[in-house]
């Protein structure tokens, strides 16, 4: 079997726990959208950026760290032994210290003190499964970690369905539940899915002997914490622009926004699952002579799905609109959609070229380049937010991943040179985005021409690309 037909298939497995998760979790932004107001998914998104804070904090690059180490080490389960210790001590030790900070996090997060507990839970059960779901995935157990994922979700999605829509339709009544009250129901199911997936892989905690390597803890951090730095930076371009519409606008702008940013989630979907699979292939294959020209082709064809992705839901914006998202109020800010999904694109191929810096060791230019994007984040945003309201949040997060896709590629080819075909991928790049920018602006709704950009662009993939495919797809090894 081919290097490249081995990712794809693993990238498969690990895009089945990921894409039905989110394709579910389309549904449930449906339902939420639905039942709860804009002002109230402002809540919802609150939650949810505090506990993307938290879990960069609390892994602090080792699960980054990890796959580097692992696939170099002779004793593989020391490695997984020193990682895992390292966040189930820090995972206790931060609870303690996240209760005594209570107020200033909530007040900082705009988040009622309530749902601080909610919070809390989900992230430290999340940060103690980190180590155990890392070692399923270096050993290449992907229908384990597959199997795991899709129970968190079915609990998860069983609970929202029970809490929001069961005891309503069918006028169950209890006791304990209140109709105002939706987000705190929201936010148990979560923890109740978190709770489970910790319980599931519990046994994994001692699978192997626990062996606590300073040493190597050392080098796992010196490795990992810039992957830290960088984690935090990520999580302020992806959300601070969300906080600061909630503080400059209002709460409405901010939840009819937070609503239609997540028309991107198929590009999220695409782009988490081509990581799940990528990162521990990416490391194994590091030493085959082959490696830089299968990196430059993986970026390639990811760069053309995320391409053909981006036109699809623009083109059919309104059917997916509709299906996402139950309340008209929330269509306010549909305008962010092409630009939402063209900068996660950008990040999308950002993570592709970040391979250079973790192989050689260089993860403080990951740290420098997330810096980077986080200051333009915060600078566009605070100059355009009250000049042209919440398109600016679109435009600052289109400026923040490109830039940090540029300036990685160059700094990527002085340290560890990979033939990427530049050309090519801005090409298709710019077709799909000139086609996704017309169809919105020019032919919203006529099916015709939009069908005809699609086809287009297919069909001129397939005639650049048909050679080097069937070459692909008849390879026997590689």
């Amino acid at each position: 079997m081919s290097v490249l037909k081995r990712f794809v298939q693993d990238t498969a497995v690990y895009g089945l726990a990921t894409i039905l998760p989110r394709i579910m979790n389309i549904f449930l932004v449906y339902l939420h959208t639905d039942k709860v107001d804009t002002t109230g998914y402002a809540g919802i998104t609150s939650f949810y950026i505090g506990a993307a804070f938290l879990n960069v904090l609390l892994t602090y690059g080792m699960e980054t760290a990890f796959f580097r180490y692992f696939s170099k080490a002779q004793n593989k389960k020391r490695v997984y032994s020193t990682v895992l210790i390292a966040l189930t001590t820090t995972a206790l030790l931060a609870f303690v210290i996240l209760w005594l900070l209570k107020s200033p996090i909530t007040e900082a997060l705009e988040l009622p003190v309530e749902y601080f507990g909610y919070l809390v839970g989900v992230a430290i059960l999340d940060a103690l499964v980190v180590a155990p779901f890392a070692y399923l995935r270096a050993q290449g157990k992907a229908l384990r970690f597959a199997g795991i994922k899709l129970m968190n979700l079915a609990v998860y999605v069983f609970l929202n369905l029970f809490f929001l829509w069961a005891i309503p339709k069918f006028g169950l009544t209890f006791n304990w539940y209140d109709s105002n009250e939706l987000l705190t129901y929201i936010f148990i199911a979560n923890l109740a899915a978190s709770l489970v997936t910790f319980i599931l892989i519990a046994p994994d905690f001692f699978k192997t002997k626990l062996i606590f390597d300073f040493k190597l803890f050392g080098e796992l951090w010196r490795y990992g914490w810039p992957v830290l730095v960088a984690g935090i930076a990520f999580v302020i371009n992806e959300n601070l622009d969300k906080l600061l519409l909630g503080d400059m606008l209002d709460k409405d702008v901010m939840g009819a926004y937070s609503g239609c940013y997540k028309l991107a989630v198929f590009m999220t979907i695409f782009i988490q699952a081509f990581r799940l699979g990528a990162e521990p292939f990416f490391f194994n294959h590091a030493q085959n002579k082959n490696a830089p020209t299968t990196y430059a082709t993986i970026l390639k064809y990811f760069t053309i799905a995320g391409a053909l992705g981006l036109m699809i839901i623009v083109c059919f914006i309104d059917f997916f609109k509709d299906i996402l998202i139950g309340d008209e109020a929330y269509f306010k800010a549909l305008e962010i959609v092409p630009y939402i999904l063209l900068g996660n694109l950008f990040l999308g191929i950002y993570h592709n070229l970040s391979i250079w810096y973790k192989l050689t060791d260089k993860t403080r230019y990951g740290m420098y380049f997330s810096l980077l994007g986080a200051g333009l984040t915060i600078l566009l945003n605070l100059f355009l937010i009250p000049l042209i309201g919440f398109m600016a949040s679109a435009y600052a997060t289109v400026a923040a991943y490109g830039v940090m896709m540029l300036i990685s590629y160059f700094y990527g080819q002085k340290y560890y040179h990979i033939p990427y075909n530049v050309s090519r991928i801005a090409m298709y790049l710019s077709l799909a985005t000139a086609a996704a920018l017309l169809s919105f602006y020019l032919f919203r709704g006529n099916h015709a021409v939009n069908s005809a950009f699609i086809l287009l662009f297919a069909g001129v993939t397939f005639m650049l690309e048909r050679t080097e495919l069937q070459r692909i797809l008849t390879r026997k090894s590689q």
